[in-house]
């Protein structure tokens, strides 16, 4: 690919951005229409008020028939392959109302292994293995409407435990993953409510408190973070555990009806305006032209820190979520993005808020150094772990602002940057010939559907940038990894002989552009793949990649967009 030709795809690509820019300033985006978010926040509904909602579920019902696939299944987006999870929760909805098409039933026990309550409960557990945050709601929903009838298949869930006081969370051994404590108490409600048990008196006095926890955890906007699947599992086990009339039953679905497309479906989020907005900041040039917008995006992003205890994860104040919005939790990713974005548009000039946001990273921080995502010492279920691509980013950010600060934070700073250099340099021996896999990115092409091109790009990336020796002798031996897993195409897929998507090509280019002097070869085919794509009208097709809420696909239309201009400003640089 030539000069001329990257300076045709970059100009295109940034006039795409700008206009895509929000009238309030920020980037907003748009997530892909879920088939999951869909089935449950109509059968949500239908629990609620059948009649008083019947309009929107009407109109999903129709989306979902629309987007059904030839042999009777869904995937998790419009752009997915088939999967068990959507076509199941799918199919019960459409039950429910009385729609569920015969050829669903069909794919359904195929994929089960039978069509019996038995085989039907016991695939769904298997698939999801020991993790139940996912696997009892879904269970939950298939029970209220009619296609599970034994409830003592489905496993239960200790609400009881959500009343003691929420430092004490991580050494309860839950069931779920700390940002499901919601559904924990509505779906244990709900099962109390159905099954009862010998305890079910002394159980029920406890329910008053755990409603209080639930409501405290709730958002003004109704929508427990952001998601329609959470918020509408909450607002269906309460509806048919007693609370169909409760303000917290109530606030979930205004929240469903709030976050509803024209065309009748739901989306996974309602956004992910702050990360969209921190990528696309850390693009923008700093020179006199930019200064105003730099200026309104500092405010913007500072503005959007946390500045109390956050009752969904009692995360001290300082941190940053992926959105604006009040269902938003804050987290370790976020919190990097926009203390890096940040120190791109002020020059490194630091504020309370700065320092407020890197006391509130070393506060995630784990006791093996890494960082994970939500909660400190959530290590037993897999998304509360400590990830390589999150503390790869928490290293970026906390090496940029090091030099900017003094006295006592600058020491602490320092050593949770050694923790964390010290976890990576653990988990580099086992991870060199099969890559860093990310926590919340996928690849659903992958057998496996894991993306650790992705992973291991985003911490090169990362840890190169932050010119750190250490960070820098992490990343230099991974880059065998990425030349290793490129295609003949010349792009990347999430692992190696998986198709090519112009997400993780770009993050490998970038990845590639910190070594100016090697691969050239490799360089170039990546570039050639992307500028073909880009003739073909072809390279801001959706490719859903992200990985959220245990095995739930979604596609934004900006990642194509911010991630191949991130790779044409480092490799500019």
């Amino acid at each position: 690919m030539t000069i001329d030709q990257l300076m045709e795809m970059q100009m295109d690509a940034e006039e795409r951005l700008m206009k895509s820019r929000s009238a309030d300033g920020m980037w907003r985006g748009s997530l892909s229409s879920s088939a999951i978010s869909t089935a449950v926040s109509v059968f949500a509904l239908w629990r609620i008020d059948s009649e008083k909602y019947a309009a929107y579920v009407q109109a999903g019902v129709r989306w979902l028939h629309e987007t059904m696939k030839t042999d009777g299944s869904w995937g998790d987006s419009v752009e997915s392959p088939s999967n068990m999870t959507a076509t199941l929760l799918t199919y019960v909805s459409l039950y429910a109302v009385g729609e569920a098409p015969t050829q669903s039933h069909q794919y359904l026990h195929q994929q089960l292994g039978g069509d019996t309550e038995e085989a039907l409960t016991l695939g769904v557990l298997r698939y999801y293995g020991r993790d139940l945050t996912f696997s009892v709601p879904i269970l939950m929903m298939c029970a209220l409407a009619g296609v599970v009838t034994d409830w003592k298949k489905i496993p239960p869930f200790p609400f009881e435990l959500a009343t003691l006081p929420q430092r004490l969370f991580r050494y309860l051994n839950l069931p779920v993953v700390s940002y499901a404590i919601p559904a924990l108490i509505a779906i244990g409600i709900c099962q109390l409510h159905k099954r009862g048990g010998v305890l079910s008196p002394v159980r029920r006095l406890f329910i008053p408190k755990a409603m209080r926890v639930l409501l405290s955890m709730q958002p003004a906007d109704g929508g427990f973070l952001e998601a329609a699947p959470l918020t509408a599992f909450v607002g269906m086990c309460l509806a048919d555990g007693g609370f169909r009339q409760h303000d917290a039953t109530q606030r979930c679905a205004r929240f469903l009806i709030d976050t509803v497309r024209p065309d009748g479906s739901w989306p996974i989020d309602t956004n992910l305006s702050m990360w969209l907005t921190s990528l696309a900041a850390k693009l923008l040039t700093s020179d006199s032209q930019l200064s105003t917008l730099n200026s309104q995006l500092s405010t913007l992003l500072l503005r959007a820190a946390t500045t109390t205890v956050h009752p969904f994860t009692a995360a001290a104040p300082g941190g940053w979520g992926w959105s604006d919005l009040s269902g938003s939790v804050p987290d370790g990713d976020d919190t990097s993005g926009a203390l890096v974005a940040l120190h791109h548009l002020t020059q490194g000039k630091t504020s309370l808020e700065i320092e407020k946001g890197l006391r509130w990273l070393m506060g995630l921080q784990n006791s093996d150094g890494g960082m994970p995502t939500f909660c400190k010492g959530w290590g037993r279920l897999p998304f509360d772990r400590s990830t390589p691509d999150i503390t790869a980013h928490a290293i970026l950010a906390m090496g940029l602002w090091l030099p900017s600060l003094d006295g006592r934070l600058k020491v602490d700073v320092q050593k949770a940057l050694d923790r964390m250099l010290t976890w990576m340099e653990k988990t580099q021996a086992s991870s060199l010939h099969h890559g860093w896999t990310p926590l919340w990115f996928g690849d659903q092409d992958a057998t496996d559907e894991k993306a650790p091109v992705y992973g291991t790009a985003t911490a090169i990336d990362y840890l190169m940038s932050s010119r750190h020796p250490r960070a820098m002798e992490l990343a230099q031996p991974q880059v065998e990894f990425i030349i290793q897993t490129q295609n003949a195409d010349g792009g990347w897929g999430g692992n190696k002989g998986v198709k090519s998507k112009v997400t993780y090509t770009s993050r490998a280019l970038a990845a590639l552009a910190h070594f100016p002097d090697q691969y050239e070869t490799e360089k170039h085919r990546g570039w050639d793949y992307l500028y073909l794509r880009f003739k073909a009208g072809t390279l801001y097709d959706r490719e859903p990649i992200g990985l959220y809420f245990s095995r739930l696909w979604y596609s934004e239309e900006l990642y194509n967009i911010l991630f191949l201009l991130n790779a044409i400003k480092r490799m500019t640089e």
